[in-house]
């Protein structure tokens, strides 16, 4: 009886925990603290849409610009390895460190 319990509440932590990760966070501070892997769990507009914000933000903060084209593809390059070596980190730090990276590449905000 206990057993069923116990694998009846997990299951309820873990369809909540998947039901919070299919949702776009509402501010920076919640957007800033949402790892690789739980964005990877999001589904993929909202994924997208969080990627963006975390990006223009931290691009708006170093005084450049993400284009589109071939740089900002290799910029989604170097975000997307960071996060396969590191799920646990957080999405917005790697999306930042790859922009680092890029800086004297990016066009600098006007």
């Amino acid at each position: 009886m206990t057993r069923n319990v116990l694998v009846a509440a997990a299951a309820l932590l873990v369809a909540s925990t998947a039901a919070q990760a299919q949702l776009a966070p509402t501010n920076f501070d919640q957007a800033a603290y949402i790892t690789c892997k739980e964005a990877h769990a999001m589904q993929p507009e909202p994924r997208k849409m969080l990627a963006t914000y975390l990006a223009d933000h931290a691009a708006a903060y170093r005084g450049v610009v993400i284009p589109d084209g071939e740089q900002g593809a290799k910029l989604a390059l170097l975000v997307r390895g960071g996060c396969t070596l590191a799920p646990d980190a957080y999405l917005f730090t790697v999306i930042d460190r790859a922009i680092l990276a890029e800086m004297s590449k990016l066009p600098k905000r006007k």
